[in-house]
């Protein structure tokens, strides 16, 4: 399919969206209570794609997956060109792009760069009590240099720790479990979703504070369970050959050091944009951009350049470290953030909108939240779909106002967070790091279980833990 080609096929989609659709909008944005359900279908067509593309036509995926982006995306655009008037529409894709797609690409695109210039150089030997102290480490990583940085730092180590044991998959799950997933949930540094709601609103260390507690649980009960297999695992090995280690054994050592500088850097323009109001905003086709935003964004781009300059190559050669996996979120995510437009119109309209059977559906007695139904919901789609974009859905769906989210509705906002965060474990395609972590193990020798023997370890501990989780603090 040639690019015009997508185009041509997302105007005749119009045709599909356009029913029941209101023809004027006010100047504030699209008016989500008149818009009918249909709007919400490129929405559900890009995820689809992400998921099943990859595990179905892997090939044809890896070669034009920006095609079907830009088939997705113009399933939008073009539609509501034709619905609203020009500037309306415009200012919509405008408005997302500009306050959250931008900010939340060159957060991921700095955490990715400079963590990739970080390496743990040298072996040791994975006992149990090392890999606990190894998992412990990356999960604490995460919620500073981003679930995808802790990954891309820890996982050479823990394999070349492991290398030389007849059983080592376990190790490599459970570091899927708890660094690539669970630990990122306490800072908007973490995992994206917690970013893109720290764009909306949601204040830096609310996530620190209200998630503390579920955090700390989750972490202690999958240790635990790693700790008992490991254990058990080890113990069967000692009564078998043993493997030659391949890796020689040399000091552990910490390369790429100016790295951690710039990783400070990050933080501190995060916090400062945060904490400094200066009043001033500066017009960006059409958008107003709050000073700060801009030079959060700013700081944090000059931190990754930096990166690349005080890094030498042979660090990032040694990390695996190319271009290809950003650049893949950098497109998946220009079409998700765009074919959000309307679901975000119509879940901020909540039971006058198409989405009143889903507001019911999270919905108690008297019109309160359902907060485990929010948790479960959300982690649910989080397992099989992007989990930023899930967390924006039921993010609107809870009202979208963060401050009321933060206060009143605190648990609400809590369930959805640590739903979106930790049941992006649950599959393969749960989290982007997930399946780079899988990759780079297959590619060192570890027998790595395939999509659905995957799944049947994470039902078998992770499951049994966020229904512990959902009982102790959601119910």
């Amino acid at each position: 399919m040639r690019l015009s080609g997508a185009f041509a096929a997302a105007a005749a989609l119009a045709c599909l969206v356009l029913p029941g659709t209101a023809w004027a909008a006010e100047a504030a944005g699209l008016p989500g209570a008149a818009m009918s359900w249909t709007w919400m279908l490129p929405f559900l067509g890009i995820l689809l794609s992400i998921a099943a593309g990859p595990l179905l036509f892997p090939h044809l995926w890896e070669h034009h997956y920006g095609k079907f982006v830009a088939f997705w995306s113009a399933a939008i655009i073009v539609p509501l060109l034709i619905a609203f008037p020009a500037d309306v529409a415009s200012h919509a894709v405008a408005h997302i792009i500009l306050t959250e797609y931008l900010p939340f690409f060159i957060l991921i695109f700095a955490l990715y760069t400079i963590a990739g210039g970080i390496l743990v150089a040298g072996n040791i030997h994975g006992t149990p009590a090392m890999n606990v102290m190894l998992l412990l480490i990356g999960t604490f990583l995460a919620s500073f240099v981003g679930t995808t940085g802790a990954s891309m730092i820890m996982i050479r180590p823990l394999i070349r720790a492991n290398d030389n044991r007849r059983f080592n998959a376990h190790v490599v799950i459970f570091f899927i479990f708890l660094v690539s997933n669970v630990g990122g949930a306490l800072t908007p540094l973490g995992d994206p979703p917690l970013f893109v709601g720290f764009l909306r609103g949601v204040d830096f260390f609310w996530t620190t504070t209200h998630l503390a507690r579920e955090t700390a649980t989750a972490v202690a009960i999958i240790i635990g369970v790693f700790l008992m297999l490991d254990i058990l695992f080890h113990v069967r090995e000692e009564g078998a050959p043993k493997i030659k280690d391949p890796t020689p054994d040399s000091r552990v050592r910490l390369r790429g050091i100016p790295n951690l500088v710039l990783l400070a850097g990050v933080i501190g323009a995060i916090l400062l944009s945060a904490n400094w109001r200066p009043g001033l905003s500066y017009a960006v086709g059409g958008v107003e951009i709050p000073l700060q935003n801009i030079a959060r964004d700013a700081t944090i781009f000059l931190m990754a350049i930096l990166s690349l300059f005080v890094t030498k190559d042979v660090y990032r050669k040694a990390n695996g470290f190319n271009w290809g996996p950003i650049a893949e979120v950098g497109i998946l995510f220009v079409g998700i953030f765009i074919c959000l437009i309307p679901v975000t119109a119509i879940l901020q309209a909540g039971a006058q909108g198409a989405a009143a059977p889903l507001v019911a559906l999270v919905s108690g007695s008297g019109g309160m939240p359902n907060n485990i139904a929010y948790f479960w919901l959300t982690g649910i789609l989080s397992s099989f779909l992007d989990n930023a974009p899930t967390y924006l859905v039921f993010f609107d769906l809870a009202g979208g106002d963060p401050h009321v989210l933060m206060t009143s509705l605190a648990e609400t906002l809590a369930a959805i967070s640590a739903g979106a965060v930790f049941m992006g474990a649950n599959s393969y395609i749960g989290n982007a790091p997930n399946f780079m972590v899988y990759a780079i193990a297959r590619q060192q020798g570890v027998r790595m279980p395939h999509f659905f023997a995957y799944l049947l370890w994470s039902g078998a501990v992770l499951i049994p833990t966020y229904i512990v989780i959902g009982f102790l603090f959601f119910r």
